[in-house]
């Protein structure tokens, strides 16, 4: 039977916080970088809630025009940069542990499919499924993306683990649909929901994986 790790990508394996700053420090550098990013992740959220239909990109557009004014021909700087983001050290070795240990790999991810494409070649890890919003026209924590997961790959719930940074986008979602979630927290942040592990970044997740779903004999 086959062992599933889902992963949501931005955060978790890819470094959004650094990309997100790092266009945002560039638009406005006389402002406090770090208020802006943590107005934008208010934003975000609520364009998708608006609008679950919209591209991504778009999302992304709306939010930043939200946040200030943007300079001109800069509307969509975000969309345009986010093929470069890094991944986070750790993230392609912890992928490929774990396909060397029999776990295939997924992405649910509330992005677009070009995008997300762009970003799995930057880690250089085979995934065996990819979910993205803009192709089921909803964003996370809504529960679409499991749900097509399960129907596209036939995964076994007992044999299904979630492997995500955000709290409210992945982690209690999964917790609400029975799924085994391990959180990825590498801000240290502190929620009453509660997942199933928590870790600080990828390096111990095979294990962690092999832990939750043992491999057979």
């Amino acid at each position: 039977m086959t062992r599933w790790a889902t992963f949501d990508c931005y955060g978790t394996l890819i470094d959004w916080n650094g990309g997100i700053a790092a266009q945002l420090r560039r638009l406005w550098p006389d402002e406090d970088t770090r208020a802006l990013l943590d107005r934008y992740h208010e934003l975000e959220p609520a364009v998708q809630a608006e609008e679950p239909g919209l591209a991504y990109r778009e999302v992304m557009r709306r939010a930043l025009a939200r946040l200030g004014d943007v300079p001109e021909g800069e509307e969509d700087a975000l969309a345009e940069s986010l093929p470069t983001w890094d991944p986070f050290p750790e993230a392609r070795e912890a992928l490929e542990e774990a396909r060397d240990r029999g776990w295939s790999l997924a992405i649910l991810s509330n992005t677009d499919r070009d995008l997300v494409e762009a970003s799995k070649a930057t880690l250089g890890v085979e995934f065996d499924e990819t979910v993205v919003a803009s192709e089921i026209g909803s964003y996370k924590p809504a529960t679409r993306h499991w749900e097509e997961f399960r129907s596209r790959a036939g995964a076994d719930p007992s044999q299904h683990v979630h492997v995500a940074q955000s709290m409210f986008h992945d982690i209690v979602p999964a917790n609400e649909l029975g799924i085994p979630s391990v959180w990825i927290n590498r801000l240290g942040e502190r929620f009453d929901t509660t997942p199933t592990r928590e870790l600080p970044d990828l390096r111990p997740l095979p294990d962690v994986l092999d832990e939750l779903v043992a491999p057979r004999g």
